[in-house]
């Protein structure tokens, strides 16, 4: 969160909890002043609670909302236990938060968000470029991931076999209510790929798409 909506989100706990009749209790820490301790904190135990710990219900507007902002520093501080992010990007259905730890340094924590069905397209999609093989295969078979995003997988002369297996494999036998024209667009860029299995081209060799059968039979020939 930018510095300007944490301090418009403090204002608006605390308007709410005045608006509600509520006293502020004096030892009220503000959501700003919260947000930079959790952030820099390198309590591993407080963090660890904090990342467990469950969200109120969302018609405690102003509760949720701080609950929310705090998980976001507490996502993105490298000090927060390895389990506790993975759990995060594994079950947070925020952008704010499942942004922040699509950048982890951990393979395991941006394996989670790219597998997480809540996410966005387009953090999806730029997770099928991550730098880990595990992580861009993970991101290329989330349903949230667009057709463009598998296309370019499907393209992508460094792209292993397995993955590749994956986007042969959609249309037909993966999401066989999938695009038609979409779908064999992306077989057929599996079937043109370098590094696509002899097992696969011989599966699209007998596809019901006339481009797939003759690129897949192309292949098979020039072997």
């Amino acid at each position: 969160m930018t510095d300007a909506e944490i301090k418009q989100d403090g204002n608006a706990e605390n308007e709410s909890a005045q608006s509600q009749g509520q006293e502020i209790p004096s030892d009220f820490e503000p959501l700003t002043a919260t947000y930079e301790r959790l952030r820099h904190s390198a309590d591993a135990a407080e963090l660890s609670e904090f990342a467990r710990r469950p969200l109120p219900d969302r018609s405690e507007q102003a509760a949720f909302s701080r609950a929310t902002a705090l998980l976001e520093a507490v996502a993105g501080n490298a000090h927060t236990p390895l389990e506790d992010r993975v759990f995060l990007a594994e079950t947070m259905p925020f952008p704010n938060i499942l942004v922040k730890l699509s950048t982890d340094e951990s393979v395991e924590v941006r394996k989670a968000v790219a597998g997480n069905s809540n996410d966005k397209n387009w953090l999806v999609g730029r997770l099928t470029k991550d730098a880990s093989p595990e992580v861009r295969d993970v991101a290329l078979r989330n349903k949230r991931t667009s057709w463009k995003m598998r296309l370019e997988g499907a393209q992508d002369p460094d792209m292993d076999s397995q993955t590749l297996d994956f986007l042969g494999s959609l249309g037909t036998e993966i999401e066989p209510n999938a695009p038609a024209v979409l779908a064999s667009m992306v077989r057929r860029a599996v079937a043109v790929n370098p590094n696509t299995s002899d097992q696969m081209l011989e599966k699209l060799a007998q596809d019901a798409s006339g481009e797939v059968k003759r690129a897949a039979e192309k292949r098979l020939s020039e072997k």
